[in-house]
């Protein structure tokens, strides 16, 4: 249940990466929370990328998630 709930969040999140020639993929999630995404297209070499993952994939995941405790680039 915390996999779907997670590529639910990440599906309104690609959107936004999607505008800017990018995308994030759901890899795996793990019974401690931690969040493993690969980011793809332009995100996948963008140098700002370590900032989007944490400022805002992370962050939107853990406010509508509780339970997600780390996101992790794979």
């Amino acid at each position: 249940m915390l996999k779907e709930s997670v590529q639910k969040v990440l599906n309104e999140i690609k959107p936004s990466l999607e505008a800017d020639g990018g995308s994030v993929e759901l890899v795996d999630v793990s019974e401690t929370g931690v969040v493993k995404v690969r980011l793809t297209g332009a995100c996948s070499g963008c140098p700002m990328s370590a900032q989007t993952l944490k400022m805002g994939i992370e962050r939107m995941l853990k406010s509508k998630i509780p339970q997600v405790s780390e996101v992790i680039k794979v």
